[in-house]
């Protein structure tokens, strides 16, 4: 039975269909019954089923055609998801949505869109794709909100993350499609989509499965195409819907990424475009390193063919996606780049880079980004990863190999092997082939690339430092073979490989580098010398290897490579000689070698200067007779099998010099043969005159190095050759044509007779029979000697300065080794005369430095030899004497010769220097002994230390350091230690840094000489002047004050002694007063100490031995000196500096110190000396910066309020260093809160209430600055970790945006207008939201939860009752409105409270701040509960109707529009309360400052927005709406009363068809209640009320209702308003009663006629001329009074035409009275008064019952006639005014009407139609055409009737 009721229902459907003519019918029926037959599919029974399909089939046929009409898509939806549905039903449902939802319309479409999403939710993939089909091409339309954290999306995702996982497959697939694919193509594409594409076609698409487009899957492709193909056109739209539905944030950015880079290389502009700025937008919030962008975008990338995984395997051929086109590669390359990640994930990285280098498809562009790549994975990738470094290894080598094209892209390719090489050594390390092949190609190929392949060699040198063995050797060939190539970067990098591959000490390579070094260019040469001549470092960079080669190894190595060369072409030819080497390579293989022989002797190897080579000569000659005791007969072995090395090495030294010179070379001949002249000297014998020819060469060094190895060479021979080559040089001096053969012969003469001296000295002393001297002094001798003596002394007056220094040279030689055989005194040239001569010289300015230098030094040497010398003292006083401004070198010279003059014969300097050092060299014992330093030292203690001349007391403080260094042992020194201490300290308080400098390391050295008592003397007395300034006890003399006045001296800056002071002050601290000696010793390290003089005295020794005495303090020192070496006063800093850099050497000190160092520190921030605040400032600056800070966290609060303080110090210096200290930091503390740090918790715990208390509060505004800057990154670095602060940090930071205002903006706000007020506010408002502050609290809120809400609701309660600025308020509402979007649920139960607050402050007299409270209210009612919002409603409704003030009703006004447009379900909810005051609202007028956008405005929009339109929601509201507008009406305030009477116009008004009881009666009843009592403004509303309302709703009114007002009443409520005086409204009134009057035909006439009459005539022109004529004094009336005058005219006559009764009684008694009344006044008036006129005329005449057949009166119809006709012509013949003449011609056709109905002609006297036919002929010819065509059809009508 109930099949059979189915199948009838069925039928009655099909009948119904068969019956619709109709589309619309059509449409009615299939959306009334589509979805139910559809339901009927899942019948159990049979028929049904067929039924249904048949009715379905029939349906489909007919919808088909008619592509117009709309199928309920909506239901059909609802359907599609219910769950109970049978599979059956679903699948012909989604048939009909699919056919349905393309015809609806666009807004329709994106309605429903969002139901699309979750219809797909658990259904089957093909139906999901259809949906999804259906929808992406809505996304185009679709609107989004601008904020969408504010307002909720249309897309509610986040639930339904499946969904979004296929919604963004999807999405995927459409922007890949390309435009216009077919997917049945052949399977060659003219674009393949990858190097796999061509062999793994069969396996990407399987048999027979067409190939898809790159980037996606055939079953991709075939669900994109669908059943309806998009256009290209379309597909352009839905790809730019995809990208508007990403930027909208739909869907989280991390999964979007990737559409967004391919939708970037879109072929179409738009979307590339689109796509691109999207990108660029987000690139800052994009982490380009996390797993879920990296891994897809290698999917997309790669495709799933060439991912050999277990996934690969098992997807099946249709799923398996294409890798993407070259355009998508190139896009997304870019992005790859900026990826550690995507660097580091193996192997897809190496396989975009095969790819992109070797990819079929690849282009120049898409290698470029590949190696671009390549370079970012060797800077990313682990070192460890081999078969990585391996593959790319291969792949760059293979491209290196292959690709010639673009030579851009190889250097590239050089330049990541050699990255590569860094990264991952191990793989080159036995790859040499690789080396060689780079060295080839830079060989072979451009100069362009050379360089990139010389860089990458560079960079791969590194990776060959472990090489041994065969490969060893194999690469020293290489490097052999590439060092001689032409081209210079070869040369450049062979040389690198040879310093850098091999050990230092490997013989081979060095020979390379020698013969690099002679190189014709300066970057092979230059770098090769470098190499060779830099000192060996104490660690060498291989295990087991020596700094150098050993001498032997390195000369017989070299001498075999020379004998080779020489057999060569490579030999060099200079004039006549043969060398092995070129010049410049030769001479370093020589400096080279003597650097080799110092280290082999123990020496250190250097060969900068001549004179620190001279240094080592001692240990040379040890080692050098060590080598040659070797082989004692080495001198007899022939030459060519001559194999001792230092043979060897004299052997190249002769090749070298007799070929080039060169004084380098000419030393290490000399040096060689001087130190073993027994052995070496003779082999020279028979090579004088060789010698003799480089001593007349024209280089001076040179001369003079030759003369001395004559003189050794010539000493060694018999006595009879000495005599004659002493005689030859005599002859060659007195030769003058050649001073530079002069020079040499002056020199020799005097190095030969010095020798002879000195080794009859030796021989004297010895007896030592080994020497072929003969041992007695032959008389002849002497005499020669004597001879050679005047001779040399001869040109010591020479003219020429260079003979002159020589004579001096020489003389000086003589005497250091024995006594002048010159006369004492008398005439000629004697002793004295020569102290006088040398004396007179050094102050003298004609002498050069050179000659001054040399005759201070021979002036030394004279006592040295000559222990008899009579004139030592003369000498010496004269040295002392000699002291010259700006001669600081020289004084260092005159205190060596003062301390050898002083000491005498006992002098050091008489040693020989090749063979002795000054420690080793003892005195003879038989020699006389000429000591006189008591003399010297009391003439310096007692007249030169104390000179007023600062230059005497300088150079007097030097000769006293020499002095006490060189004769440390003379018991005259070690005697008088407490007054040389004394003469030191008064020079500490010299000006000049280096006699500080010299007297502070004197101190030093005097306090070691001391025993234990004399050093406790010498401290306390060093200690106690230092620290008092007091007299010193142990005065020099009697009569002398080392310190004037008990001062000590001042520094050039004006400050006293401070250095010494701070160092005593330091060595007293750690209760160690002796310690000063030490911290003198480290601290001022002059620049003199580091030249040859100052070096002399050895302090770098002294101080590293005080350095290690002074660790056990260091506990206590590194605090202290830490801080000093920071001082403002640069003394002081550079004192402590050397201090501490002699202390402390291990660079964890600090680290370990950090604690005590921090303390001190702090301590002394706020010293009361600037010096100090300043220099702490400064030390935390740099201890702070760069360090973890997580053990002190604890201390960070002190250093923060100790350093604001010091901010505000009265110093400027220590005001910016304390400056500089805060930004320092400021960023280690956010740096330690960031979540990677341990100790982020604590550390913002303790932070935040030091910077909220202290800092933003501070009065420093530079404090507040950089407190605010802080919190700011503090809350972006630390995230959550605010939480558990934000009830402390959120309040405080409010109240800082006010703190922080400048206070003359609230002053400019007092005084501003009302506009200006309002413009400056919102300016003021805006950046206090866009500021930093605001910035903290809103990284803030991101984090809150319930568990902080209970604590911060109060206080933001607090502060928006409390709060005083501006824009605290307002950031305040901002604050509220955030936590509604980010915790609503959390923040329910403190709505209430946050509402209390809010509408507190909605009555702020800125209307800033209100928007802000009402916007803010508008959100938390979402929150809230319905009874607070209730409540609230209450209260806004009660303000607007009570309040008068216009803040109260503005609030409420923004208040409702706040819910309305940000809550509207909430106001929704609440309608009944909210939408009648919206009404009213609407209704307020405007005023004049608000204009139009007022509140009435925004209550316009809240009814509109809430309403089914405005008629429907009156009527849905009726009784609120009258309820709420007689309480407006009943208000005290007039303004109110207007309002409610406006709104209540509106009521009837818009209701007016539809009025009936009980409605109308409650309506009518509430207009009358308030015409009762005296006018008000906006009283005359309500009578326009009433007449609209009696208008339209006589018909209701006329049957009794109980409580509803009848006629009679509403009519004389009204006639009696007209009464009224007030002119304005008894025209209001009077309109009223005539509209009253006109709708219902009750005959008042009588009583309207007592009204109008009078007020006609009353303003008719002859009673304004009179008045005019009394008040000839007065001006025209004014102008709004004549325009009220003008509007009550027009209303009377209007209220008299629409009150014309049908009544014969009336009329018959007013007809004439108001035809005439109307005649006059068309004769007389203005222009409009006569269109009103004529208009109620027109009236008079359609109610005439004179018209009528039923009540004829020809008479009185005939007068009435007569006296229209006559007046009517003024009008009809009014040339100025259109509308007159209309209105005119309008009565005339009406009466022309109403006599031919009534066949009344006759009362037309002929008169009066000859009067109209004339006027109407008149207007035939008017300008508007139609009343021309009007007037001729009367006028014949009229002339017809005639």
């Amino acid at each position: 039975m109930a099949a059979q009721d189915e199948l009838n229902q069925l039928e009655r459907v099909f009948l119904r269909l068969g019956h619709a003519e109709t589309d619309e019918q059509l449409q009615h029926i299939i959306s009334k019954f589509l979805p139910p037959v559809l339901l009927k599919l899942s019948s159990i029974q049979e028929g049904v089923r067929k039924k249904v399909m048949e009715l379905l089939v029939h349906l489909n046929k007919r919808i088909k055609s008619r592509p117009k009409i709309q199928l309920p898509v909506e239901t059909l939806l609802v359907q599609y998801q219910d769950p109970a549905a049978a599979s059956f039903v679903t699948n012909f449902t989604i048939i009909y949505i699919k056919m349905g939802y393309p015809r609806l319309d666009v807004e329709e479409q994106c309605e429903l869109a969002p139901t699309l999403l979750t219809a797909m939710e658990g259904k089957p993939q093909p139906q999901q794709d259809s949906l999804m089909h259906l929808l992406i091409p809505t996304l185009f339309s679709m609107k989004y909100p601008s904020e969408p954290s504010k307002v909720a999306s249309p897309f509610i995702l986040v639930e339904k993350p499946k969904t979004v996982h296929l919604l963004l497959d999807f999405m995927l697939d459409v922007l890949m499609m390309p435009y216009g694919f077919v997917l049945n193509e052949p399977q060659s594409r003219p674009n393949p989509a990858s190097p796999q594409s061509s062999a793994g076609n069969g396996s990407a698409g399987g048999v027979g499965i067409p190939q898809p487009p790159p980037g996606m899957s055939f079953y991709g492709a075939k669900r994109i195409i669908g059943e309806t193909p998009w256009t290209p056109e379309q597909l352009e739209q839905c790809k730019l819907g995809i990208v508007k539905f990403i930027k909208a944030e739909q869907v989280p950015e991390v999964e979007a990424v990737v559409h967004l880079v391919i939708a970037s290389s879109d072929t179409r502009h738009s979307v590339a475009t689109a796509a691109d700025l999207e990108l660029k937008s987000k690139q800052s919030i994009i982490d380009w390193n996390n797993p879920l962008i990296i891994n897809k975008i290698y999917k997309v990338y790669l495709g799933d063919i060439p991912l050999k995984t277990k996934e690969g395997a098992a997807l099946k051929p249709e799923l398996k996606r294409e890798p993407v086109s070259t355009r998508v590669k190139l896009k997304i390359l870019p992005h790859l780049l900026r990826s550690r990640l995507a660097a580091d994930t193996f192997p897809a990285n190496i396989q975009v880079v095969y790819d992109g280098l070797f990819g079929a498809n690849t282009n120049n562009k898409l290698r470029s980004l590949s190696l671009q790549f390549v370079h970012h994975i060797c800077l990313v990738c682990p070192d460890n990863n081999k078969p990585l470094g391996l593959m790319l290894l291969n792949g760059l080598t293979k491209l290196i190999n292959e690709y010639k094209e673009d030579p851009k892209l190889l250097c590239v390719a050089y330049s990541a092997v050699g990255k590569l090489s860094s990264r991952m050594p191990q793989l080159f390390s036995k790859d040499i082939a690789l080396v060689q092949q780079f060295f080839e190609a830079m060989c072979k190929d451009d100069p362009e690339i050379r360089l990139s392949i010389q860089e990458a060699l560079s960079m791969m040198v590194g990776a060959y430092t472990s090489l041994q063995g065969a490969l060893l050797h194999l690469m020293e060939a290489l490097i052999a073979a590439y060092m001689e190539k032409p081209e210079v970067q070869v040369r450049q990098v062979a040389m690198k490989f040879a310093s850098t591959v091999f050990a230092p000490d490997h013989i081979p390579s060095r020979y390379l580098i020698l013969l690099a070094a002679g190189d014709p260019r300066e970057e092979v040469h230059g770098e090769a010398q470098r190499v060779l001549r830099a000192l060996p470092a104490k660690t060498t960079e291989k295990e087991g290897s020596k700094p150098m080669p050993s001498f032997p190894e390195m000369v017989s190595y070299i001498q075999e490579k020379a004998s080779e060369r020489m057999k060569t072409p490579a030999k060099y030819t200079v004039g006549t000689s043969i060398l092995p080497f070129n010049p410049s390579a030769f001479g370093e293989i020589i400096l080279y070698l003597r650097m080799c022989l110092a280290h082999s002797a123990g020496a250190m190897p250097t060969s900068q200067s001549l004179a620190d080579m001279q240094d080592n000569s001692p240990a040379i000659a040890s080692y050098v007779r060590n080598l040659l005791s070797g082989n004692p007969n080495s001198l007899l072995v022939p030459k060519g099998g001559d194999s001792n090395p230092v043979q060897l090495y004299i052997e190249l030294l002769q090749q070298l010099l007799s070929a080039i010179g060169g004084v380098p070379v000419m030393y290490c001949l000399l040096e060689v043969v001087s130190v073993y002249p027994q052995k070496l000297a003779a082999k020279f014998a028979d090579k004088i005159d060789w010698i003799k020819s480089l001593m007349n060469t024209n280089k001076e060094d040179m001369r003079e190095l030759a003369a001395q190895l004559y003189a050794v060479v010539v000493s060694t021979m018999s006595g009879n050759e000495l005599n004659t080559a002493v005689q030859n040089l005599v002859k060659i001096t007195k030769d003058n044509h050649s001073p530079e053969t002069q020079h040499g012969a002056i020199l020799a003469l005097g190095y030969m007779v010095g020798r002879y001296l000195a080794k009859k000295k030796v021989t004297a002393d010895t007896q030592n029979q080994e020497l072929p001297m003969i041992t007695r002094s032959l008389p002849e001798n002497e005499e020669l000697i004597r001879s050679a003596t005047n001779t040399i002394g001869s040109f010591l007056d020479s003219p020429s300065p260079l003979l002159t220094v020589a004579a001096c040279t020489a003389l000086g030689e003589i005497s250091r080794n024995g006594a002048l055989l010159i006369p004492n005194e008398g005439t000629g040239f004697t002793k004295l005369h020569l102290v006088e001569s040398l004396l007179s010289r050094i102050p003298s300015g004609k002498e050069n430095n050179k000659m001054k230098e040399r005759a201070i030094q021979t002036l030394g040497f004279f006592p040295v030899g000559d222990g008899e010398f009579p004139h030592q003292k003369k000498l010496l006083q004269g040295l002392m004497d000699s002291v010259e401004a700006k001669q600081l070198e020289l004084q260092f010279t005159v205190g060596e010769a003062i301390t050898s003059a002083a000491i005498g014969t006992s002098s050091v300097a008489s040693r020989d220097v090749w063979t002795c050092t000054e420690e080793e060299y003892t005195p003879p014992a038989e020699v006389k002994v000429n000591d006189v330093v008591p003399w010297v030292l009391n003439m310096i203690l007692n007249k030169y230390i104390i000179s007023q001349n600062p230059h005497v007391r300088q150079a007097s403080c030097i000769w006293l350091l020499s002095l006490v260094k060189k004769l440390s042992q003379h018991k005259e020194i070690k005697s008088h230690l407490k007054e040389i201490q004394t003469a030191f300290i008064s020079i500490l308080s010299d000006p000049d840094e280096l006699s500080q400098d010299v007297a502070s390391k004197g101190l030093g050295m005097v306090y070691e000489l001391g025993n234990a008592q004399d050093q406790q003397e010498l401290v306390s007395t060093l200690v106690e002047t230092l620290m008092t300034g007091k007299r010193a006890k142990h005065g020099v003399s009697e009569d002398t004050e080392v310190f004037q006045g008990g001062s000590l001296g001042k520094t050039p800056d004006g400050q006293s002694l401070s250095t010494y002071k701070e160092l005593c002050a330091l060595a007293s601290d750690l209760n160690q007063p002796d310690l000063v000696y030490k911290f003198m010793n480290l601290a001022n390290h002059h620049a003199m100490w580091n030249s040859r003089k100052g070096a002399a005295f050895g302090f770098n020794m002294i101080a590293a031995k005080a350095g290690e005495q002074l660790t056990p303090y260091l506990s206590q020192l590194v605090p202290r000196l830490y801080r000093y070496q920071f001082d403002p006063n640069l003394g002081i800093r550079q004192a402590m500096t050397s201090i501490w850099d002699a202390l402390v050497t291990d660079k964890k000190s600090v680290d370990r110190y950090l604690k005590e160092i921090l303390q001190d520190v702090i301590s002394n921030l706020t010293n009361n000396m600037w010096r100090v605040r300043e220099s702490s400032c400064l030390a935390l600056n740099d201890l702070i910066r760069g360090r973890q800070l997580d053990d002190i966290i604890d201390q960070l609060p002190e250093i923060w309020e100790t350093l604001f303080r010091v901010r505000d110090d009265i110093k400027e210096s220590v005001r910016k260093a304390a400056d500089l200290t805060l930004k320092s930091l400021s960023k280690v503390c956010v740096r330690m809160c960031e979540p990677s740090s341990a100790a982020a918790q604590r550390t913002v715990a303790v932070l935040l209430p030091c910077l909220l208390e202290k800092g933003i509060m501070s009065n420093v505004s530079e404090v507040r600055a950089l407190s605010i800057q802080t919190l700011v990154k503090i809350s972006k670095s630390a995230g959550a970790r605010l939480k558990p602060h934000a009830p402390r940090l959120i309040p405080a930071l409010l109240e800082s945006l006010t703190v922080l205002e400048p206070q003359v903006l609230n002053y400019l706000s007092l005084r501003a207008t009302e506009q200006e007020k309002t413009a400056m506010d919102g300016a003021r408002l805006s950046a206090a939201k866009s500021s930093p502050m605001m910035e903290t609290i809103n990284m803030c809120l991101q984090h809150l939860d319930a568990s902080v809400l209970g604590q911060l609701v109060p206080r933001l309660c607090d502060l928006l009752k409390g709060a005083v600025g501006l824009g605290t308020k307002g950031a305040c509402a901002s604050v509220i409105v955030s936590l509604t979007v980010q915790c609503p649920q959390d923040l329910t139960p403190y709505s209430g409270k946050l509402m209390s607050a809010l509408v507190n402050g909605l009555n702020d007299r800125s209307s800033v701040v209100q928007k802000s409270f009402a916007f803010a209210l508008g959100h938390v009612v979402r929150t809230a509960k319905d009874s607070s919002v209730e409540k609230l409603l209450t209260k806004l409704g009660t303000w607007y109707l009570e309040k008068e003030e216009p803040i109260y009703k503005s609030s409420c006004a923004l208040t409702v529009h706040a819910i309305g447009h940000y809550s509207p379900d909430v106001l929704k909810n609440h309608a009944e309360q909210a939408l009648p005051l919206a009404f009213l609202g609407m209704h307020e007028a405007p005023n004049e400052e608000q204009g139009e956008n007022g509140d009435s405005t925004l209550w316009t929009e809240v009814w509109q927005d809430n309403v089914p339109g405005s008629f429907g929601g009156i009527r849905l509201y009726m009784q609120e709406l009258i309820a709420i507008t007689q309480k407006a009406l009943q208000s005290q305030s007039w303004k109110m009363k207007a309002q409610g009477a406006a709104a209540m116009a509106s009521i009837a008004k818009q209701q007016t068809g539809s009025l009936v009881a009980p409605h109308l009666g409650m309506v009518l009843s509430a207009l009358l209640q308030g015409l009762a009592g005296r006018i008000w403004t906006g009283k005359e509303e309500l009578l326009k009320a009433i007449g609209s309302v009696v208008s339209a709703c006589s018909g209701e009114l006329k049957k009794s209702v109980p409580g509803q007002p009848n006629i009679i009443e509403v009519i004389d409520l009204v006639l009696k308003e007209c009464h009224k005086e007030n002119l304005r409204y008894k025209i209001a009134a009077l309109k009223c009663a005539a509209d009253v009057l006109q709708a219902t035909q009750e005959d008042r006439f009588q009583e309207l006629v007592g009204i109008l009459i009078p007020l006609i005539n009353k303003n008719s022109p002859t009673s304004a001329h009179t008045r005019k004529s009394k008040e000839d004094d007065d001006d025209d009336l004014d102008e709004k009074e004549k325009e009220l005058q003008m509007e009550s005219l027009l209303c009377a006559f209007e209220s008299l035409g629409k009150a014309w009764p049908k009544s014969p009684a009336t009329q018959g008694q007013y007809r004439l009275q108001l035809c005439q009344l109307m005649c006059e006044r068309l004769k007389l008036s203005t222009w409009r008064v006569q269109v009103g006129v004529l208009q109620s005329m027109k009236a008079y005449f359609q109610g005439l019952l004179l018209l009528d057949k039923d009540h004829t009166d020809s008479v009185e119809l005939s007068e009435i006639l007569t006296k229209t006709c006559d007046a009517i012509t003024f009008p009809l013949e009014n040339k100025s005014y259109s509308s007159v003449r209309t209105e005119a011609l309008n009565i005339v056709e009406l009466l022309i009407k109403k006599i031919d109905e009534c066949h009344q002609w006759g009362g037309l006297t002929p008169d009066s139609r000859n009067q109209l036919i004339n006027s109407l002929t008149t207007m035939e010819s008017d300008s508007r055409p139609e009343l021309g065509e009007k007037a001729t059809e009367l006028r014949k009508r009229l002339q017809n009737l005639s």
